[in-house]
C-alpha cells in the first residue's frame, strides 16, 4: 500500500512540475522578446549580436528583486504613466545593467513598433528612456532566484569561458559592460527561471 502511495505521489509531483513548466513556457512565449542573432553556441554559453534597443529604466538594486518599487515604476509607465497615456505591452527580458554614475539600472525593453514610432516620455519620477546600444555580447544562461551572488558566480563562469575563446570585454567609462537579464514573472519557481549574464565584447 505504501509503495502504491509513493508511486502515486511521485507521479503527481511529476505531473505538477510538468504543468508548471508548460505554463511558464507558454507565459514566457506570450511576450515579445528582444531580438538577437546567435553567432556561436556552446552549451549554456553563447555569443550574440543585438540591435539597438529602446528601454525605459529606473534605478534599483539587484537583490531587491523589484521589491524596492523599481518594477512598479516601470510597470506604471507601460500602464499609461507616459505623456500619451499609452498602454504598452510587457516584453522580455528585464535588463539590469551597472551604470557607474547612477548604480544598477532596471530596464523594460520597448516593443519594436513603439521603438519605431517613438517612445513616449515618462510622467513618473525617476523613470527615463534610454537607448541600449547594440553590439556583440558573450552570454551565459542559468536558472535560480536572481541574486547578486548567483549573478557574480555566473559572471565568473562566463569570463572563464571567454578566456578560452580569446574574447575580450569592452571597457567603458560609463558602464561595467555587464548586464543581467530575467525572463520570468516573480512567482516563477527558481529551477524554472531563465536568467542570463551578458558581457559586451570588443
Amino acid at each position: 500500500m505504501k509503495r502504491r502511495q509513493m508511486i502515486y505521489l511521485s507521479a503527481m509531483a511529476i505531473l505538477v512540475a510538468a504543468g508548471v513548466f508548460a505554463w511558464n513556457t507558454m507565459a514566457r512565449a506570450g511576450y515579445e522578446s528582444a531580438e538577437y542573432k546567435v553567432v556561436e553556441s556552446d552549451g549554456k554559453f553563447e555569443i550574440r549580436e543585438y540591435p539597438d534597443l529602446m528601454l525605459v529604466s529606473t534605478t534599483t538594486k539587484l537583490d531587491a528583486q523589484g521589491r524596492d518599487g523599481s518594477f512598479m515604476k516601470l510597470f506604471s509607465y507601460i500602464s499609461g504613466a507616459n505623456e500619451t497615456k499609452q498602454k504598452i505591452s510587457m516584453t522580455t527580458p528585464v535588463f539590469m545593467g551597472n551604470d557607474k554614475d547612477s548604480g544598477v539600472q532596471m530596464g523594460f525593453v520597448m516593443p519594436k513598433d513603439i521603438a519605431i514610432k517613438g517612445v513616449p516620455k515618462p510622467t513618473g519620477q525617476q523613470v527615463d528612456v534610454r537607448k541600449r546600444v547594440g553590439g556583440r555580447f558573450a552570454v551565459v544562461r542559468f536558472s535560480g532566484q536572481l541574486t547578486s551572488k548567483l549573478a557574480k558566480d555566473s559572471e565568473a563562469k562566463l569570463r572563464a569561458w571567454m578566456e578560452t575563446k580569446g574574447l575580450v570585454a569592452e571597457d567603458s567609462a560609463e558602464s561595467s559592460g555587464v548586464e543581467t537579464a530575467g525572463y520570468d514573472p516573480p512567482f516563477t519557481p527558481g529551477p524554472l527561471r531563465r536568467n542570463e549574464v551578458l558581457i559586451r565584447l570588443k
